[in-house]
């Protein structure tokens, strides 16, 4: 990778609404703001977590590469797409048109706020998700947890979620 580029991996998902036209028009949204899509994940259904009465989710990750990103701008914007696209936060982990998450950024570690946005990285629950995992090891099996030192398909390997993720038929 060149100093001068930063890549980014978004988790995207999805239970409102037609499921994967929200998930296209979120990537198309990313891209318009300048970030080039590096890779794409298929797209999974998946079971939901924590809050489970609610409608399945579609899910999937992309790779996102821009000169120096700074997290705290590429979180704002994925919030801004959120919005744009009719997210709506009335319960905690429930149902949503589309989920932007910042799962990981280059190597760094983040733990704190910037103009009102606050920001861990990597993402504090993504070691712990199955559908997180899955469709991030489909297009960086390798890449490595900066905290954990493990690669994210030994992750995958090693996870005790056993929530159903399965390709998207359509």
């Amino acid at each position: 990778m060149r100093n001068d580029i930063s890549t980014a991996y978004l988790g995207l998902g999805s239970n409102l609404g037609d499921r994967a036209a929200n998930l296209l028009r979120a990537v198309s949204a990313l891209s318009g703001a300048g970030l080039r899509l590096a890779a794409i994940s298929s797209i999974y259904e998946t079971e939901p977590v924590d809050y489970s009465d609610q409608p399945d989710f579609l899910n999937l990750v992309v790779a996102v590469e821009a000169g120096r990103i700074d997290p705290f701008a590429l979180l704002k914007l994925c919030l801004d797409v959120e919005s744009r696209l009719g997210r709506l936060r009335l319960i905690p982990k429930g149902a949503r048109t589309i989920d932007i998450d910042l799962l990981l950024v280059d190597g760094l570690i983040i733990d704190g706020a910037s103009d009102g946005v606050a920001l861990t990285l990597p993402h504090p629950r993504l070691h712990l998700r199955r559908f997180v995992l899955t469709p991030l090891a489909e297009i960086a099996p390798e890449l490595r947890h900066p905290i954990l030192g493990k690669t994210i398909k030994q992750l995958l390997d090693d996870l005790a979620d056993s929530s159903a993720v399965n390709v998207y038929a359509g």
